[in-house]
């Protein structure tokens, strides 16, 4: 149902940065109908709103800013498409051997889904997702070291790095800030993309959980090309138009 066209500029505007929060990517049709304006005056509040720093536009709408958020941040945006990538994503994880987890929100919930582990060691960058991995049945968690970035909640540097790199995974599962067909995937700290990359390059298997609101965007530090990645799960139906771009370099689900 569609709000009220009286509305003033700054209360439109207010409520199009609810909607993004919570769902991390809006479209001009959808905002327009639903805040009962034109769809030439949603572009002209999507302007100001980029201009001021607090979105991105992109085509047919717009994204949150690609900066550093906490892992709480992340968390509060997209729970229903973190759910649609996770029950797609369940079937990647190993029943036992080593399997290396980023510090992202979806895989968070992914790994609070785990039920059929026997021996599976979850090695993570995460505390949130440690604690999420090590209450699962047939799962030891490990927590590499290294210092906290504030920023994200993710432990980064010489020492995250050196332990990521000791290890042999079945599988790296990975989220990411942005995805874009030529750039691959990026992040919003160098560090981050860095035990990304330290992560993929010691493990059999690379998949990439991306929601619809990552795709055709970039972030400030390349972490992954897409040749690199084995599959990429999204919360979009694997035929959607949106990953046509995909489909040469990557297996999509």
């Amino acid at each position: 149902m569609a709000i009220s066209s009286s509305l003033d500029a700054e209360e439109r505007r207010n409520l199009l940065l609810e909607m993004l929060g919570a769902e991390g990517r809006i479209t001009i049709s959808w905002a327009a109908e639903s805040l009962g304006v034109s769809e030439m005056t949603l572009r002209r509040d999507l302007a100001d709103l980029e201009a001021l720093g607090q979105l991105r536009r992109v085509r047919g709408g717009a994204v949150a800013p690609l900066r550093p958020e906490t892992f709480a941040q992340r968390s509060a945006r997209g729970a229903a498409a973190k759910r649609a990538i996770s029950a797609k994503a369940l079937e990647v994880i190993p029943a036992e051997g080593m399997c290396a987890c980023d510090a992202s929100s979806t895989v968070g919930v992914l790994l609070g889904g785990v039920g059929h582990a026997a021996d599976l060691t979850v090695v993570t960058n995460s505390s949130e997702n440690f604690r999420a991995a090590e209450v699962r049945p047939g799962v030891t968690a490990v927590l590499v070291g290294g210092h906290r970035e504030p920023r994200t909640d993710s432990f980064v540097g010489p020492l995250a790095a050196l332990m990521a790199a000791s290890l042999h995974y079945e599988v790296f599962v990975s989220s990411a800030a942005a995805l874009d067909a030529d750039w691959g995937s990026s992040e919003s700290t160098a560090e981050e993309a860095a035990i990304k990359r330290i992560f993929h390059r010691h493990a059999d298997k690379t998949v990439l959980l991306a929601d619809s609101s990552k795709l055709g965007s970039r972030a400030t530090a390349r972490a992954l090309e897409l040749g690199e990645v084995d599959l990429l799960i999204t919360d979009l139906d694997p035929r959607d138009g949106r990953l046509d771009c995909f489909r040469d370099h990557v297996e999509i689900r």
